[in-house]
Formats: structure tokens, C-alpha cells, sequence
């Protein structure tokens, strides 16, 4: 027998041992169906921010001038341009960031979904005020004379603030993501503990059983613990 056929053989045995799962067309097809919604995604985020990049230039192009080749705007020109830039990171970074975030959310607060997403929405406000109060910080409403003398310097100064309202993003959902395990382990011992409740008191010893104490039941010991008196003097012998 011919290698061929062999292979040919081996294959057919090994076919024959197969037992094709009911399901695997639709589990092919909603593959399928999430690759092609991936896609669609990826392609409408490519054209928001190209319209946004062409929002951008049209709001530069009549206060851009030209001057030896160079291209020249005024300073508060550059300011605005990067408060719209922030304000656009703070408003859509934080959901898409929280889009890859609500299954590890959803695991997390599994035992109380209801806490788990009040908890979520306090988060987010939490989020946005944070990245308000950077954008209000860092604001400049009279150029430092550097920048006048120096125009590179404004650039640093707004590419800082762009990287820093990054970092501060990056760290608050970091914290977010170390802090989540624990804040969901102890809602949920929280939530056990209510459920079981108080365990019922022990009669005191000697004593009637207070009310609504369960009556006890045959063959149950007592024991009585009194204390001790003081031991007899020992006599003459």
C-alpha cells in the first residue's frame, strides 16, 4: 500500500470518529457576524476621527497665516485647539475604555448586578469630574512671555497637557480595575452576612429559657456551671 493511501485510510478513520456539533453552523455564522460588526466599528471610529482632525483644520484655517514658508497662528488659537482635544478625550476615551470593561465588571459584581452598575455610574461621574477640573486647572487666558518669545514652549506646554489628562486616565482605571475584585468580595460577604443573620442566644445557665427561645428537644444535656465556694478549713486529725 502506497503512502497515499495510507494517509487516505488514516483520514477516513479519523473521520469516521467525528461527530459534528448541532450548533456549529450558527457558532460559524455569529463568528462571522462578529468580525464583520468589528470591522464596521473599527471603520466608523477611522471616520469620526478623520471628520474631527478636518474639524480641527477648519477651525485653524482662517486665523492660520503664512510667513516665510512657515505657518503661524495666534496663541489662543493653539489654546483652543487643545481644550477641544481634551474635552473630546474626556468625553470619548472614558466609554470606549469602559466598552472592553463591562464583562470584568459583570464578573466582578455577578453576586449583585443591581449594586455593581449604580456602582459603575458613580464611577463614571466620578471620572468626568476629575478630567473637568484638569481641563479648568490648566487652562491659559494670558500667555506667559515665553510663549511670545518662544513658540515652541506653548506647544510643550499643550502636549503636556494632552499627556497628562492621558496618565491621569490611565491610573484612575487602573486604580479602577485593582479596585474592583475587593470592592466586589466584600459586597458580597456583606450581602451573605445580612442574609443569615444573627444566630439564636444561648439560654442562661440555670435560668428560664427566654421568649421565643426553641424549646429543646429529648435527649439534650444541660450543663448547669455555678461557682465554686471556699474550700473547709482543715480540722485537727
Amino acid at each position: 500500500m502506497s503512502i497515499e493511501e495510507r494517509l487516505i485510510a488514516a483520514f477516513d478513520a479519523v473521520r469516521a470518529d467525528v461527530v459534528e456539533h448541532p450548533d456549529l453552523f450558527a457558532r460559524v455564522n455569529r463568528s462571522l457576524a462578529d468580525a464583520r460588526a468589528r470591522r464596521q466599528w473599527r471603520q466608523r471610529v477611522a471616520i469620526w476621527v478623520f471628520a474631527f482632525a478636518l474639524g480641527l483644520a477648519a477651525i485653524a484655517a482662517p486665523f492660520t497665516d503664512l510667513d516665510n514658508g512657515r505657518i503661524t497662528m495666534d496663541w489662543w488659537v493653539i489654546e483652543l485647539l487643545t481644550n477641544i482635544v481634551l474635552v473630546a478625550i474626556a468625553i470619548c476615551l472614558g466609554p470606549f475604555i469602559k466598552r472592553f470593561g463591562r464583562s470584568y465588571a459583570a464578573d466582578v459584581f455577578r453576586a449583585n448586578p443591581r449594586t455593581g452598575k449604580s456602582y459603575l455610574v458613580l464611577t463614571d461621574i466620578a471620572y468626568y469630574l476629575i478630567f473637568t477640573a484638569f481641563i479648568l486647572f490648566t487652562i491659559t487666558f494670558e500667555p506667559p512671555i515665553d510663549w511670545l518669545v518662544t513658540p515652541g514652549n506653548q506647544w510643550k506646554h499643550e502636549v503636556a497637557r494632552i499627556g497628562g489628562i492621558l496618565l491621569l486616565m490611565g491610573l484612575l482605571h487602573a486604580a479602577n480595575v485593582v479596585a474592583l475584585p475587593m470592592i466586589g468580595r466584600l459586597l458580597s460577604l456583606n450581602r451573605r452576612l445580612d442574609d443569615d443573620g444573627p444566630g439564636p442566644a444561648s439560654p442562661p445557665a440555670g435560668g428560664p429559657r427566654p421568649a421565643g427561645f426553641p424549646p429543646l428537644g429529648p435527649g439534650t444535656w444541660i450543663v448547669h456551671v455555678e461557682p465554686g465556694g471556699q474550700d473547709p478549713e482543715p480540722g485537727p486529725g
